[in-house]
């Protein structure tokens, strides 16, 4: 049985579109999957990027494009009110709701879908408490346990490669983005095509021009 590391945010609509596709994906399949929270917006930063929805255009096109993904599969999404928004107190509150920081699948669908089914403001005080009190976390969300926690995933990810959400890590080898399901599918159902060249091929083609 595999073990893949999930990594997430809250604030990603493409990481609620893999979440909720996940087990279609891995049906019949033996595995485990642990959940880690990270701060999207710590990855951007790591490796010097915008996010998507920093960029008025690119803006644009993601909520089309996530707003179409999720009709052609079925997922339930509304806009909340405000996006981006400061996701720290979800995460927390996620990463709290276990004593070893990795919720259950119960937990993340909870927040998901508070933030990506009620047309709501995601980061509201009043909606964050009620949340709260329905999950009643096995710690304390503002701990500096839980910060520690949270920060530990996030320096994992990035150790490991990752640099976007929703990430799923298994063996080593990182499968980025909710079109990447297909590909996290082929490779636990033992693909050759893994073990080939092309996926070696990034180390023989160098960059030949740099900004």
């Amino acid at each position: 049985m595999k073990t893949i590391d999930f990594y997430l945010d809250f604030i990603s609509p493409y990481a609620w579109l893999g979440f909720d596709a996940l087990p279609r994906a891995l049906e019949g399949i033996s595995h485990r999957v642990v959940h880690k929270p990270v701060l999207f917006a710590a990855m951007l930063k790591h490796h010097g990027q915008l996010g998507p929805a920093e960029i008025p255009a690119k803006r644009d096109w993601t909520y089309r494009q996530v707003l179409w993904l999720a009709r052609q599969q079925g997922t339930p999404l509304q806009l909340p009110t405000q996006h981006p928004f400061n996701p720290l107190g979800l995460l927390r509150l996620a990463t709290a709701c276990d004593v070893d920081g990795e919720p259950s699948r119960y937990v993340c669908e909870k927040i998901f879908r508070h933030v990506w089914c009620t047309g709501q403001d995601a980061a509201d005080p009043e909606r964050l408490a009620a949340l709260t009190a329905e999950l009643a976390p096995a710690q304390d969300p503002g701990s500096a346990q839980v910060k520690q926690a949270l920060q530990t995933h996030a320096q994992k990810a990035i150790a490991e490669g990752v640099f976007g959400v929703p990430s799923w890590v298994v063996d080593g080898r990182v499968f980025w983005g909710q079109d990447a399901l297909p590909m996290l599918r082929a490779y636990l159902l033992g693909d050759a095509w893994f073990d080939g060249p092309d996926w070696q091929a990034p180390a023989h083609c160098a960059a030949g021009v740099r900004r």
